[in-house]
């Protein structure tokens, strides 16, 4: 078993801040066992057999050190949650005596659902069926006040964390069988700590075999809310729920895109970079690392020469999704079309992304930085809450994007009647 990973600490959001990704503080250890995928993992996406056994795509699947326990390497790490086929979402709205809910417990449900369930649909093209079941259908109330648990720096698995997840199994337990599960959300009641618009306490743990234990499995894989991202701009009935599939997906081992500085070297591109604002989907590497593309939707640009590719919009099923140009075992460039479709509502130029994957970078430090092609533009969304730089970041066709240290260099050609753009790539 790797080692626990410290604490990361969470991010400050200075009040109103109005383009910065939300937060997800996240402690993890990775477990090796095979298990049944109920709560405590098991093999991850569904993709990821096929994938080890592809040939051709092997010079792409890169992976990082042993030490990077959430990185951006395929096949996933083992410990995580199944990414295709039927997930069951336990999902418990709980209260303090200091913080009493307030309305009833299926309103706090119904700021997340059934829009969750239908972002993931979306999507992974129909590959993960998502299915949230709530048991428990009022607020499940905890022993102790908020204030006693100490829930402070959003880390799981400290003495008051700990505490509160026993309090929860143990309020749940007559009425939950745990086994039955493959992730479990805690919606917490929105009075109970700051707002998120000071500090954000939402937080995943994944794969912690060390995790309380429930009906004889751990409680691995739980994302916890805590309270609304609202950002005043009326938009909260739309967007709020947009912070627990970015938990959620931490459940399948994807990382965190934004830095712990603050920075944001993806935007709007994926909502593991940003999940306040407007619609936004996963990337295509993501998509790929979680089984929701197939292999023959990935072409792997590993000859010298140049090559000529067609790519089709990233939102659409079916056709070539992802060319990836491997620069190293552990590294590599990602192209793909984004337009303005599925979950992508805030796309204001598309074209062809263009962003590094480095399988050795933790999660939080930036394992993924998208290139702008229209440096220094302010981009080109009016959206709240969107990296605005960023946005304009796709090549279009006449562009070139080029790295003369490594010799690559693509130019995006054209674009036909249906949208799809054609590139190519030339490596020395």
């Amino acid at each position: 078993m790797p080692p626990e990973r410290p604490p990361l600490r969470r991010r400050i959001r200075p009040r109103r801040t109005a383009a910065l990704a939300a937060v997800t503080v996240l402690t993890l250890t990775v477990s090796t066992s095979a298990g049944t995928g109920h709560l405590t993992g098991g093999f991850t996406a569904g993709g990821s057999i096929a994938l080890a056994r592809s040939a051709a795509l092997g010079p792409c699947l890169i992976n990082g050190p042993v030490a990077v326990l959430m990185g951006e390497g395929i096949p996933t790490s083992p410990g995580y949650a199944r990414s295709t086929g039927t997930v069951r979402a336990l999902t418990l709205m709980v209260d303090f005596s200091d913080a009493p809910g307030k309305g009833s417990a299926l309103d706090r449900y119904g700021e997340f659902f059934p829009q969750t369930q239908r972002w993931f649909h979306t999507g992974s093209y129909g590959r993960l069926d998502y299915r949230p079941e709530t048991p428990i259908k009022r607020w499940l109330r905890m022993p102790k006040p908020f204030k006693a648990y100490g829930i402070e720096r959003g880390a799981p698995f400290d003495p008051g964390y700990r505490t509160l997840v026993k309090d929860i199994v143990a309020a749940a337990d007559p009425t939950v069988d745990f086994r039955a599960y493959d992730i479990l959300n805690v919606l917490v009641t929105p009075n109970a700590g700051p707002s998120a618009l000071d500090t954000v306490l939402s937080v995943t743990f994944a794969g912690n075999t060390e995790a309380p234990v429930a009906d004889g499995v751990p409680v691995s894989n739980a994302s916890f809310v805590y309270s609304r991202q609202d950002d005043g701009s009326g938009s909260y009935t739309e967007t709020g729920y947009r912070v627990l599939p970015h938990e959620n997906s931490h459940t399948f081992g994807l990382p965190d895109l934004y830095t712990q500085e603050g920075g944001s070297a993806v935007g709007h591109w994926d909502i593991m970079s940003e999940d306040w604002g407007a619609d936004n989907d996963l990337l295509g590497w993501h998509k790929w690392k979680l089984g929701w593309l197939d292999d023959t939707q990935v072409r792997c640009a590993v000859a010298p020469g140049t090559a000529e590719y067609t790519l089709t919009p990233l939102a659409r099923p079916g056709g070539d999704k992802l060319v990836f140009v491997p620069t190293g075992a552990g590294a590599g460039y990602a192209l793909e079309l984004r337009t303005r479709d599925g979950n992508d509502s805030a796309v204001c130029r598309p074209g062809i992304l263009i962003y590094k994957v480095d399988a050795g970078i933790d999660t939080g430090n930036g394992p993924i930085t998208v290139y702008d092609s229209q440096r220094d533009s302010g981009g080109c969304t009016r959206s709240p809450n969107v990296h605005a730089e960023l946005s304009d970041a796709p090549f279009t066709p006449g562009e070139s994007f080029k790295d003369p240290r490594l010799g690559v260099t693509v130019r995006v050609a054209g674009v036909d009647l249906t949208g799809n753009h054609q590139v190519y790539v030339t490596r020395r």
